[in-house]
């Protein structure tokens, strides 16, 4: 079975979550942005930022851990967009 670590970014503040499930990502998000999460309904509406595939649930849940553990999400991203970026220029087919 597939599992999938995400980070949402929330649109009315600079807040990011990260998650992982063994559902599809856009059920999770579709929760996410429900009135039945606890703690995500606050800062709805969210928005998906990354997902990323695993085979095993306990690569998921050590992948969580450690975005979890980074002190700037952000970061995170705009350096995986930059990375993105600059494979596609350079022709490059790795998937990021």
């Amino acid at each position: 079975m597939s599992c999938y670590v995400y980070i949402l970014k929330s649109e009315t503040k600079e807040i990011y979550y990260v998650g992982s499930t063994s559902k599809k990502v856009e059920e999770r998000l579709d929760i996410h942005n429900s009135a039945k999460a606890r703690w995500t309904k606050r800062h709805r509406p969210w928005v998906l930022k990354h997902t990323e595939k695993f085979l095993a649930r306990s690569e998921a849940v050590m992948r969580e851990k450690f975005l979890k553990s980074l002190k700037n999400i952000k970061k995170f991203l705009d350096e995986l967009e930059t990375k993105k970026n600059r494979d596609s220029s350079s022709g490059s087919n790795s998937v990021g």
